[in-house]
């Protein structure tokens, strides 16, 4: 089918339609997780805290009378995740009609689709960012008026993001440069506007949270220094976390408390949740004292700091018992939370299958998202590299930050390299067609 006939958007069009509904089908009304829950708690209570994005409350309250619960933000993320796929399937149709139908198939595949329905903040601001790079690419060569309205929607779609998940400071310029210059990827521009984007970035942060919601401050930055004093603890075999401890404490802390996957270990699981537990009581936890014994600990574990940082990033790139799909039923753990959705335990069925392949490994993607902007690079004055190279390095990014904050293993935080991988891939093939 030639790209010039007029059936090609159209059938793109009708693919991603029947991708929404049957999101909708397979989901409804969306899976709760235990960060969800808390939002929602928080919104009915009117409480706004920084450990999960008080924004996250606004935007659900916003849609929520649309379908109460978990459904509004379902119907919200598969709109806008089956929009930008159009929109960029139907911006490499332009070059290949054939690559262009197969980005929405490619959206229906895991680990993209597993996690649609699935209410995770983190699986809205990859969507959202997908979007904004979406809208810009699909003006590129349109009028300019058009072109600065695509681009004015997708800051605010970027800002969205980074109020979502303020860690993704460090990846939004890359992306803010491929939106404010979407033809050609210039990265003496890209290095100039770094700096400046991502302090913009952090300082929105702080007006909206602090500002104009007036946020609580909960201090999660002090969970990663939490799992960074266990972990250099572990490896330096010397107890460094501030306060009294006895000797069976201590034994504990160097020995056998440390996972990789998670630093829930020294807050909810036994036998090491005594951790948290006096680092509260305490009031040593979101105080200098935390702050101080972290940073005189990686001053005399410099080698400790590293190992745990390195085997924490190996095991979230490469580890087999991630979190991946979420399916625990929230008031019984031996339940499956979906058990009565045949719909649903048949996309879990594919999930399991597939669970020990690449397919969900987070570094899989992360190789790609390299690979692509290696082949990208040459090609980055055109308007399909600048697309590869925008959303693609700022995927790499994200998700190589993880190494100095991440504080859990889970498969939904290299999401967006995900969407950004699939995209970015059949963008830049379409090109070389």
């Amino acid at each position: 089918m030639p790209v010039s006939d007029r059936r090609a958007p159209l059938l793109i069009v009708a693919l991603c339609a029947a991708g929404f509904a049957l999101t909708l089908w397979v989901f409804w009304p969306g899976i709760m997780t235990f960060d969800a829950r808390y939002i929602y708690m928080d919104m009915a209570k009117g409480f706004y805290g920084d450990w999960q994005s008080p924004v996250m409350i606004v935007l659900w309250r916003l849609i929520d009378p649309i379908a109460p619960g978990p459904a509004s933000l379902l119907l919200l993320t598969a709109a806008l995740y089956w929009l930008a796929f159009a929109m960029v399937a139907l911006t490499v149709a332009r070059q290949s009609f054939w690559l262009g139908a197969l980005l929405p198939v490619l959206a229906l595949s895991p680990p993209a689709f597993v996690f649609v329905g699935i209410i995770w903040r983190d699986v809205l601001f990859s969507v959202f960012w997908l979007l904004a790079a979406a809208l810009v690419f699909a003006a590129v060569d349109r009028g300019r008026y058009y072109r600065i309205a695509s681009q004015v929607l997708a800051v605010a779609l970027l800002a969205l993001g980074v109020l979502l998940r303020p860690n993704a400071l460090a990846a939004a310029p890359i992306l803010a440069a491929y939106i404010a210059w979407s033809s050609a990827f210039n990265w003496k521009r890209a290095a100039v506007l770094y700096v400046p984007v991502a302090l913009t970035l952090f300082g929105l942060v702080q007006l909206i949270y602090y500002g104009a919601l007036g946020a609580t401050r909960q201090h999660p930055l002090h969970s990663i220094m939490v799992f960074d004093l266990g972990g250099i603890s572990h490896f330096a075999k010397d107890n460094v976390y501030p306060g009294p401890w006895n000797a069976d404490e201590s034994k504990l802390i160097t020995g056998g408390c440390y996972n990789p996957l998670a630093w829930d270990v020294y807050w909810t699981q036994q036998p090491c949740l005594f951790v948290m537990a006096k680092l509260e009581s305490e009031k040593l936890f979101a105080s200098p004292v935390l702050t101080d014994a972290w940073r005189s600990a990686l001053l005399q574990h410099p080698v400790a700091y590293f190992q745990h940082r390195a085997t924490f990033f190996w095991t979230m790139l490469a580890g087999s018992d991630n979190l991946t799909m979420w399916t625990r039923d929230l008031d019984d753990a031996d339940k499956i939370a979906f058990a009565g959705n045949p719909r649903l335990m048949s996309l879990k069925s594919i999930h399991d299958a597939l669970l020990p392949t690449p397919v969900f490994r987070a570094g899989t993607w992360l190789l790609l998202n390299i690979g692509v902007c290696l082949l990208a690079w040459r090609r980055r004055d055109t308007a399909s590299g600048a697309f590869a190279l925008g959303i693609c390095g700022s995927a790499a990014i994200y998700l190589a930050t993880f190494f100095t904050v991440g504080v859990a293993t889970d498969f939904r935080y290299a999401y967006w390299a995900v969407l950004a991988g699939l995209s970015g891939a059949v963008a830049l093939a379409a090109r070389r067609a």
